[in-house]
């Protein structure tokens, strides 16, 4: 059993809790709650369990095509391994995609980047895990994304991922894939590369790109593309700056009023975020600047800009 709780604050320098276009920080001038989580896991032999539950804001965001509630079930699998290189898996599970995961604690920003929002939050359905040595396989079948339940289709996902982790480099990569047509009958295809490396005892990189295309009568897209720089001058304090770029000059994800935005635009963004950890407790200053193309923030709902800066501070605790 382990499990883990968050709370913020976060002030918006435009005055308003509308300039958040990613996940989970939808807040201005204000003490927010983030997530209560609890993980239970069992194994016996060769099989096992998984149920991970939340209850907050960020679990009601991730689950929000379950119907308004703050308890979600984020997780909640059994698995069978018949070899040490297989393992079956069935139920519901974070996706694959991606570099950021739901959890504050896992990652070293507090606040999420743009792709972690606008790409898969969880798959459910079942997959298959293959292991050897240096390089991973995985392939599954899913409901449509987001989905826990989806009894009035027949629309399935394909999922995949390889992995290349060698013994004698710090390094991973992972090339990730999800594709199918969503419940519009829309045709969409997503890849996604995540790469670290960790060049010395105090510092390492990250980096995740994503490109997601629909086709529906005409061809869309959007892509994505951050770098993280993670620095630990000890054991108890560290700092990330996460650059992200996404480019949605077809309207599908944070340009959505072709009407207003007729040729779509892009947003760069700059993320520094300090972690200071003692024991299972962390705490996250944050400050963060986002320069887009045009102008979708807002100056105390009155002005409209471009730019869009808040600071915040997080608590952490996991145990």
């Amino acid at each position: 059993m382990s499990g883990y709780a968050d709370v913020y604050y976060k002030y918006n320098l435009n005055e308003n809790n509308t300039d958040n276009k990613t996940s989970f920080t939808n807040s201005h001038n204000s003490f927010e709650l983030g997530m209560v989580s609890l993980k239970l896991e069992s194994a016996y032999k060769n099989v096992g369990f998984v149920a991970d539950l939340g209850f907050g804001q960020r679990a009601e965001d991730f689950s929000y095509n379950d119907a308004n509630t703050r308890l979600a079930i984020k997780q909640l699998y059994v698995n069978y391994a018949p070899t040490e290189w297989l393992k079956f898996t069935m139920g519901s599970f974070a996706t694959h995609v991606g570099y950021e995961l739901v959890d504050a604690y896992a990652n070293r920003n507090y606040s999420m980047s743009y792709m972690f929002s606008y790409g898969p939050f969880f798959h459910t359905g079942v997959k298959a895990d293959f292991s050897f040595g240096e390089h991973s396989f995985m392939v599954g079948v899913f409901n449509p994304t987001d989905l826990k339940t989806a009894s009035w289709t027949g629309i399935k996902y394909i999922g995949a991922q390889y992995g290349f982790s060698p013994e004698s480099v710090p390094f991973k990569f992972y090339l990730n894939y999800i594709g199918g047509r969503d419940t519009f009958q829309t045709r969409n295809d997503q890849f996604d590369a995540v790469i670290t490396y960790q060049v010395s005892e105090k510092f390492g990189l990250g980096y995740n790109g994503t490109y997601s295309m629909y086709k529906n009568g005409i061809n869309t897209n959007w892509f994505g593309s951050a770098l993280y720089l993670n620095y630990d001058p000890s054991e108890s304090f560290g700092l990330t700056l996460r650059g992200e770029y996404l480019q949605d000059k077809d309207n599908i994800k944070l340009f959505t009023d072709a009407t207003e935005f007729p040729e779509g635009g892009n947003v760069f963004a700059l993320t520094l975020s300090g972690n200071y950890k003692v024991g299972g407790f962390t705490l996250v200053p944050e400050v963060r600047m986002d320069q887009a193309s045009q102008n979708i923030f807002m100056k105390k709902e009155e002005t409209s800009k471009k730019v869009s800066a808040n600071v915040l501070l997080a608590a952490i605790y996991k145990f």
